[in-house]
């Protein structure tokens, strides 16, 4: 066996399955042009070697990681070309992962930390797109002139460590999102949950702690490049000593675990606690969030101040008396099932304008993209089911703490009638009516201005 360093590239098709089930000979007579035509050419013409190929993808090995990218961008391109123009339910594309590190030559074959963290990039690349690690972006960065996103630190399937990556597609754009210092001051850590799971964590700013409790999905890095949620980030972390995480199955914490339920959220909620070292502090629970709140405040009075509960919800979809709410998780739980990693847009659209109906179609492109990146399919549909047969309405009647509720009016998550639940449950809780239809609160609408008009006064009045 032989030991050297090698840039590795994996390439996969997006949606494989599914298109052989569509139409298999004509899937295979693509893929055996395309290969004759586009892929192979590419990699000898930058010096690669094609080490492996499997029915829906391959594996090369390149002496040069500039060589390795320029070869997976040149594929790309001719494929956005030839096939860009097909139905997005018939298209096929490639997913891949480019990854510079130490290899392990055995009978022609390679192995290794190397083959598999560019394995792992190729698995969260958009369909179309590629994935490089740090290491390659910093050797190619100033040699290649194209545009890459940093994608922030990403949580991998089998590798322990996190693995900043940058993302490059045909139709890349220039970030539109500046840093802010908030985002530079953050440090991410690790608490150990009761079960051993690892939960990243994070806390920015001074004054007042406030526990923000995870939402739907969430990654502490990428989400100040997100411009859903960059703004409000900063502005709690100018107001606050702002602590949030990254909840199991999602984000920068552990990915593959056994369990996900409210008792292991309520588990996780108390490790990232005692590692942030807060004593008493205010809770903020957004959308599920509320939930995770109202159940920790009820088993742990003595350490929570106050509540602030942004599109809240007491019971979850499967339990509320609505049927439309039942038929719409019926409808988003397949679009999960078969939207979450497809070429096709219109599925992850379908379920990203249900939370931001009046975004932009930048913002909600970000949305849509973070949800990709955050979990996997199979993860999500756990927290899915999870959120939808949450209850905690007994519990709600408990809280002796004060309470803000708000709401905004066409919220289509979390019907308003959810929020106005909550108010009546809690007692003596304020309710707030928001202006608007996203259940994401977004920067420049009322309802963001309103928000924080409203959550300044009611903490600054209940902070001691």
């Amino acid at each position: 066996m032989e030991r050297r360093l090698a840039a590795v590239m994996v390439s996969d098709m997006a949606a494989y399955s599914r298109l052989m089930e569509l139409d298999e000979d004509g899937i295979i007579a693509r893929q055996k042009n395309y290969r004759r035509e586009v892929i192979d050419p590419a990699i000898a013409a930058r010096h690669g070697r094609i080490v492996k190929t499997t029915g829906d993808g391959m594996l090369a090995e390149f002496q040069s990681a500039q060589d390795a990218v320029r070869a997976a961008m040149e594929i790309q391109e001719a494929m956005f070309e030839r096939e860009g123009r097909c139905p997005p339910d018939v298209r096929i594309t490639y997913r891949v992962g480019i990854n510079l590190g130490d290899v392990v030559h055995d009978d022609g074959d390679i192995f290794g930390d190397g083959v598999n963290v560019a394995a792992r990039l190729q698995t969260i690349a958009e369909p179309g797109g590629i994935c490089v690690s740090d290491l390659v972006h910093q050797t190619v960065n100033e040699r290649i002139g194209a545009t890459f996103r940093d994608m922030g630190r990403q949580k991998v399937k089998n590798i322990s460590r996190p693995i900043r990556v940058w993302q490059w597609t045909p139709d890349a754009k220039p970030e539109t999102v500046q840093p802010v210092e908030e985002a530079l001051q953050q440090r991410v850590r690790y608490a150990a949950s009761a079960d051993g799971t690892h939960i990243a964590w994070a806390s920015v700013g001074k004054g007042l702690p406030v526990l923000k409790a995870p939402n739907w999905l969430n990654h502490l890095e990428y989400e100040w490049k997100s411009p859903c949620w960059a703004p409000m980030l900063a502005e709690c972390a100018r107001r606050f000593q702002f602590v949030r995480f990254d909840q199991r199955g999602n984000g920068l914490s552990d990915r593959d675990v056994e369990t996900i339920s409210l008792d292991a959220m309520q588990s996780d909620m108390n490790a990232v606690v005692a590692a942030a070292g807060l004593d008493r502090f205010a809770l903020l629970g957004i959308s599920q969030g509320g939930a995770f709140s109202i159940r920790y405040a009820v088993e742990n009075p003595e350490r929570v101040k106050c509540l602030v509960l942004l599109g809240g919800y007491v019971r979850g979809r499967r339990n509320r008396p609505d049927s439309e709410q039942k038929e719409l998780f019926e409808m988003l739980t397949t679009t999960i099932e078969q939207g979450w990693g497809s070429p096709n847009p219109v599925f992850r659209h379908f379920f990203t304008s249900s939370f931001m109906p009046d975004a932009p179609p930048d913002v909600a492109s970000s949305f849509d993209e973070l949800q990709r990146i955050a979990t996997s399919s199979e993860a999500a549909l756990r927290l899915w089911h999870m959120n939808a047969d949450v209850d905690v309405t007994e519990l709600a009647r408990k809280i002796q703490v004060p309470t803000l509720v708000l709401h905004c009016i066409g919220d289509r998550v979390a019907p308003i009638e959810e929020g106005r639940l909550i108010a009546r449950l809690i007692p003596n809780a304020t309710f707030v009516e928001l202006p608007g239809n996203n259940h994401v609160l977004l920067e420049g609408t009322p309802a963001f201005d309103q928000f924080f008009e409203e959550i300044s006064t009611f903490l600054n009045k209940h902070a001691e």
